[in-house]
This record gives structure tokens, sequence and C-alpha cells, in this order.
């Protein structure tokens, strides 16, 4: 009885320290990155082409070939600054961009061998911007005009930062205590760490953009700030997430991706997590509620209704989910939650062949199947001095889709100010 009470003991600090372990990884950015030499090797390969795919196929004009090639010269700071000047948010698409979709899709170099790796030159082109404390923007002589940004999220942020820079003076308001919508509270820390979004943060407010939290804007507050400012951006993304009506949804355990991410981001040494995890969805926010369930110690598994060929997820962030170890359940769609005593203990599930059944043991569902607009946004129309863009408008694209939406909106309010 001494022997096992000893080896208990010993089991459990083992499984203590292991889980403090896992924990750790929760935080620890998953993508190794360049150094000097190995960056240099990488722009070597480019082929310098005239017409630049890879840029053109940027929706937020970055413009890869241009610091590329400034890379490939040895010329970091200009390489740098091309990012910096084309992109707000440079660092945190260097780590969550589609490139396989977009720039390195279109890359020259793909049939030859493989593309040039954009996404890790421009990761390291950034953390050197920072590391030497470079600083390429600058305000234009200031312009008459107020604007306010509503939410902190990446359209916002894109939208402030050039409007700043054109020289009017920017207001953000956002319902949350800290700045960055998605990026602080929607991307689990290991593809997106929170220095890296706080970076890019600081070089909008540096131009200063002022930044209002803990505002929730209503219809009336919406007045309010058309009353006040010359122009209203509203950017506020897509939080009220998509609900399945099937039995046992309303059981404790059953929770959001969005409530379900938030949380670990706030609370992950204090969070309440399931032993056993299901995630119910296909797409990049169910990839992240599933890894962060497993690097929080449960044990975590996904299930989809399609195959994961249909699934709309990145085919690196299913890569890397499998490379966890995983499952990832195909072609089965949610039935039933089962629960006891107002908990949720299981999961029904319905073939995609209409004949097969499976049950799944759980003591916590995530549903990542989707989200909306909030209700106190969602029938917010551009007109007049109201402008719109990012996710509430497009339906929830990419992070580099609403900077270029940001971006553009910005433009059209500078027109709008000076006609």
């Amino acid at each position: 009885r001494m022997e096992r009470t000893i080896r208990e003991q010993l089991f459990s600090k083992r499984f203590v320290k292991m889980s403090k372990v896992i924990k750790k990884a929760y935080a620890e950015e998953m993508k190794q990155g360049y150094n000097l030499r190995t960056a240099m090797e990488e722009a070597s390969r480019c082929l310098l082409c005239h017409d630049a795919p890879c840029s053109k196929s940027c929706p937020a004009k970055t413009d890869p070939a241009k610091f590329i090639r400034s890379l490939r010269f040895r010329n970091i700071k200009g390489a740098a600054e091309t990012i910096r000047e084309n992109n707000p948010l440079a660092g945190c698409c260097a780590e969550v961009c589609p490139y396989g979709q977009l720039c390195e899709q279109a890359c020259s170099r793909t049939g030859i061998d493989k593309p040039i790796e954009i996404g890790k030159l421009q990761k390291f082109l950034v953390e050197m911007e920072k590391r030497e404390g470079m600083e390429f923007l600058h305000v234009e002589e200031k312009r008459d005009g107020k604007i306010a940004c509503v939410g902190a999220g990446p359209a916002s942020l894109a939208c402030a930062r050039e409007l700043a820079l054109f020289g009017y003076d920017v207001t953000i308001y956002e319902a949350n205590e800290k700045a960055g919508g998605v990026l602080t509270y929607g991307i689990v820390p290991s593809r997106l760490p929170q220095e890296v979004v706080d970076f890019d943060i600081a070089t909008i407010e540096k131009l200063g953009v002022t930044f209002k939290f803990n505002e929730t804007i209503d219809a009336a507050r919406l007045e309010e700030l058309k009353a006040e400012y010359d122009a209203v951006f509203v950017g506020t993304g897509l939080w009220k997430s998509k609900v399945i009506d099937i039995p046992g949804k309303d059981l404790d355990g059953v929770v959001s991706a969005i409530d379900f991410l938030k949380d670990a981001r706030l609370n992950k040494e204090n969070m309440t997590l399931g032993d056993t995890v299901l995630v119910i969805g296909g797409g990049d926010v169910a990839m992240d509620c599933v890894t962060t369930a497993k690097q929080l110690g449960a044990k975590a598994t996904i299930v989809y209704r399609r195959t994961i060929e249909e699934a709309p997820a990145d085919i690196d962030e299913v890569m890397a989910v499998q490379s966890m170890g995983i499952p990832i359940i195909q072609e089965f769609a949610p039935g039933e939650i089962i629960g006891s005593k107002g908990h949720v203990t299981a999961m029904k599930f319905n073939g995609r062949d209409n004949e097969s059944e499976l049950t799944m043991k759980a003591d916590q569902v995530v549903f990542a199947i989707g989200q909306a607009a909030c209700d106190t946004t969602k029938d917010i129309k551009a007109g007049g001095k109201v402008f719109t863009g990012g996710d509430m408008v497009n339906g929830g694209k990419t992070v580099v889709q609403a900077v270029a939406e940001g971006k553009d909106a910005a433009a059209m309010i500078a027109a709008y100010l000076n006609k």
C-alpha cells in the first residue's frame, strides 16, 4: 500500500509537470523563422520577375517582389520599410496570412521547384524592424477632420493607420479591454504571438491614433458618433457564433469557438477546460480550438460533417493538427448532445451516408461552425458619413483581406472629406 501511495504521488507530480509543459506550449510559437543568412539564401532564389505575380496576388498590396529584391541586395532597412509602409499589420499577416493561396501560389518559382517562402521572409524583416528600432512612418501635414473607427480589429486598425498618415485625427472605440479584435482574442498564440500583435498596434498608436476601450457601440451611440465626428468607420467583425439547433445545445459545457478561444487567451491557467473536448467544424477556427484544447492538456478531437479535403481550413493548419496526433473524424454531423445533471457527458452524430451513427464521450463541446455580426452592428449599412469594411461586410475571410478593405475605406473617407 505504501509503495502504491508513493507511485501515485510520483505520478501526480509528473502529471502536474507535464501539464505545465503542455500549457507552456500553448503560448510558444510553432513556426521557426529565418536568420539573416537563411533569409538571404531564400531571397537569392527569387527570379526578379518583371511582372511580379506575387505582388499582384497580395490583397493588402504588401509588394513582396519589391521587399524581396531589396533583401536580395542586402538592403534590410529598405525591405522592412516597404512592408511596413504598405501593410499596417505586417507582423500579424506574416504569421497568419494564407500565402499558399495568394502570393506564394502565384510565385513563378513554383514551376521550377517550389515557391519563395514569402511569409517567412516577411516575418524575418518585421523582426529586424523591431530588433533594430526602425521607424518609417511619418504623419503628413495635419488636416481638419475627425474620424471614429468602431472596433479595434484588423479592418479598423488598417483604416485608422492610413487616415492618421493622411493627417486626420482618429479615435478607435473598442468593446474589449485590448486592441486587436480577432488577432488578440481569436487566434491561438502559438500561431500568432501576442507580442507580434502588440508591436503592430504600437506602430499605429505612435501616429497619434487614440484608443478608447470597454466601449460598446449600439445604434444610439452610433448616432452620437455621427454627430461628433466627420466620418465613422465600422469594422466590428463577426463576434456572434452560429449555433446548431439540436437537443442539448443549452447544456453546461457547450460553448462557442469565440468564447472558448477568448477564455483561453485571457485565463489559460484558470479557464474551465474539459478533460475530453469535442470540436465541431472544419475551418481554421476549429483547428485553433482543437490545438488550444490539446495544448492546455485536454484529450481533444475534431468532428467534421464532410471530408477533410472539403474542409475550408488552410492545409497547413490541418497538417499542424495532425502532427499533434489529434484525431479528425470525418463525415459525421451533430445529432444530439447528451447530458447528466445539466452538464454535457456525450454527443451523438449521424453519418453522411444516412445510416451510420456515432456516440462519443465528452465533457465539453466547442462549436466552430461559423460566425455572424453582433446584434448591435448587424444592420449597419454604409452611407452618408458611415463607412464599413472587414468581416462584417465580406462574411469572414482573412486578416489580409480585412487589411485591404480597411485601407480602401480610408481612401474613400479621405476622398469624402476632401470633396
